[in-house]
Parts: C-alpha cells; sequence; structure tokens
C-alpha cells in the first residue's frame, strides 16, 4: 500500500481507504459478522482512513454504529473521517442545523456510535450549501472540545468550497471523482492542490459499475441505484455511463482488472487523492486495497485516456 501526505495534515494516509456506506444496508443486505469482517480485512492489508457519515444504514447510523465495533482495539492506528448534515432526512424529518449547538449534539452521537471520544476528520454533508457559517462554527467549537481534528466538506461544488473555505480553514473535501466522471479534474481540483486541501474520491468505481458486472439489461434492487431507473433521464444517464464501461472493457479484463485500472486511475492524479471505495465483503476490500500498491506510469494513466477519448 502506498502512504501519501493528507494535505497539510501531516497524516500519512493510505491511497485507498474504506468506505463504509456500503456496509449499512442501503446497497443491499450485510449481516454484522460480515461488516466487521470487511473492516477487519481492510485494516489488514494496509488501509488506515475509514469513511462515513452519520446518516449512513439502515437504521441511520448502522454504519457508524458496526464502524465502532469493527476497529476496536485498533482505533489509535487508524484515521476515522464522518459527516454531519442528514440525520433523519431520508426518515422523515431532519435535524434542524440553525445553531451550532444542533451541529455538537450531531457531533456527540456520532462519537458514541463510533464508540471513540475524538473522530480524526468531520466534513459538512450539505454540498450545495449556500451559507455554511454555522457548520464553520460548530466545527470551530468542536475542535476546541478536542472532539475532531480536522473538518471539510463534501461537494462537488467548487463555488460552494471556496465559501467553506473562506477562512482558509478547510483541510479536506470529499468529491464523486471517476473515470466515469472527470469534470473535478477541470477546476475543483487544481484549487485543492493550490490550496493544501486533502482529497478524498467517493465514487470511485462509479457506483459499482466500473466493476463491469453490469449491462443495460440490468435492474438495480439496492435502495440506492434502483432511483436510476424511476426516471427516464436516470435511465438514460444509466445506459450512457454502460457504454463507457464497454468501451474500458473491451481493453481490460472484466473485474479485478477494471476495478485495479479505475482505482488507480483517480489515485494517480497529482494531487495524491485518497480513494474511498465501498466493498460488502472481506473478498472486495482486499481487491480494492491491492489497486493501492502502486499509481500508473504516465503511458498507463496516458493509455486509458486514449480509451476514453
Amino acid at each position: 500500500m502506498i502512504y501519501r501526505d493528507f494535505g497539510t495534515t501531516g497524516w500519512r494516509i493510505s491511497a485507498v481507504g474504506l468506505g463504509t456506506w456500503n456496509i449499512g444496508n442501503q446497497w443491499g443486505a450485510v449481516d454484522d459478522a460480515t461488516a466487521w469482517s470487511t473492516i477487519r480485512s481492510g485494516f489488514d492489508h494496509g488501509i488506515n482512513l475509514f469513511d462515513t457519515a452519520e446518516s449512513y444504514g439502515i437504521p441511520n447510523g448502522l454504519s457508524e454504529e458496526r464502524l465502532g465495533i469493527g476497529l476496536a482495539g485498533i482505533r489509535h492506528q487508524v484515521y476515522i473521517v464522518t459527516k454531519i448534515g442528514n440525520w433523519g432526512k431520508r426518515t422523515g424529518q431532519g435535524v434542524p442545523l440553525t445553531t451550532v449547538d444542533m451541529i455538537r449534539l450531531c457531533m456527540h452521537a456520532s462519537l458514541h456510535r463510533l464508540r471513540t471520544d475524538w473522530v480524526d476528520t468531520v466534513l459538512c454533508h450539505d454540498g450545495t450549501i449556500e451559507d455554511p457559517t454555522i457548520f464553520l462554527e460548530a466545527f470551530d467549537e468542536l475542535k476546541s472540545e478536542g472532539r475532531l481534528r480536522t473538518f471539510g466538506i463534501s461537494t462537488d461544488s467548487l463555488s460552494v468550497l471556496k465559501k467553506f473555505n473562506v477562512h482558509n480553514t478547510c483541510s479536506v473535501v470529499q468529491v464523486n471523482y471517476s473515470l466515469l466522471n472527470r469534470a473535478p479534474e477541470a477546476q475543483l481540483l487544481p484549487y485543492c492542490e493550490e490550496h493544501g486541501i486533502a482529497v478524498m474520491i467517493r465514487g470511485p468505481l462509479g457506483m459499482g459499475l466500473l466493476s463491469g458486472r453490469y449491462s443495460k439489461e440490468t435492474v438495480f434492487s439496492d435502495d440506492i441505484r434502483a432511483a436510476w431507473h424511476g426516471s427516464e433521464s436516470g435511465q438514460r444517464q444509466l445506459e450512457e455511463k454502460l457504454i463507457v464501461v464497454d468501451k474500458l472493457k473491451n481493453h481490460l479484463d472484466r473485474g479485478e482488472s477494471l476495478v485495479t485500472a479505475a482505482l488507480r486511475y483517480v489515485i494517480s492524479h497529482q494531487t495524491n487523492p485518497v480513494a474511498i471505495p465501498g466493498a460488502k465483503s472481506s473478498d472486495q476490500v482486499i481487491m480494492n486495497a491491492r489497486a493501492g500498491d502502486r499509481v500508473f506510469s504516465d503511458d498507463e494513466y496516458n493509455n486509458v485516456l486514449r480509451l476514453l477519448n
């Protein structure tokens, strides 16, 4: 596993981390034992960054709870990133995030579920936020309390990121970036490089499409991807992405080689991002972790680009 500087935090982070949305039952049922073994297998294969959120899981918070148990005994050897901003929204009534204390309340609840006294990074989980003042004040307060070490935001919008970094205190950004979505390369990633902001890549496997296992006949039944079939535009976008996947598959072996190429592409960007693919089994997380053994050579990187152009 490659370990790299994480922005200006001074931390050495594995090039591939583990996203834990997938172990919370929203992507299909996963039992406790499988969730815990997935976490420990990731750690055993070099992963030292684990990403979660207060709202991940059925019920809400299950991913945090499972991660807290899965990291028992090794908490001081890893870095935990969680996110605040969506508690309860999916189930009918979101927490009103209108005061510093409400955000502090959410953070303390996350710490309880994670079975830890602090998190290494907390992110604002509202990627379109107009005014982040309350979050910035709350995160500063929580940092002074020793409840978090750094903070940032999960967003795909450069304008939102700039608002959140108005005081140059944003240490981490999480952005959707993959072979199926290269938009951040134009402006957002260069901004992060210029300002020393650590980059986490969510969706590096295109919500599983870059596994190469699916076709236009596939009908997703999990709570997340089933939404693609709910409208003509969603279905059309899905099919357009699958056309790109098929082009890649024609030059790369299906399965591990395609997954490895997809992960290595994003971690090879000059901003030294950390990819956080999800996994629902030990086999999946081990395969993902192996992709972090090296980055692409210039020739490999350019060959993949030629396939996309």
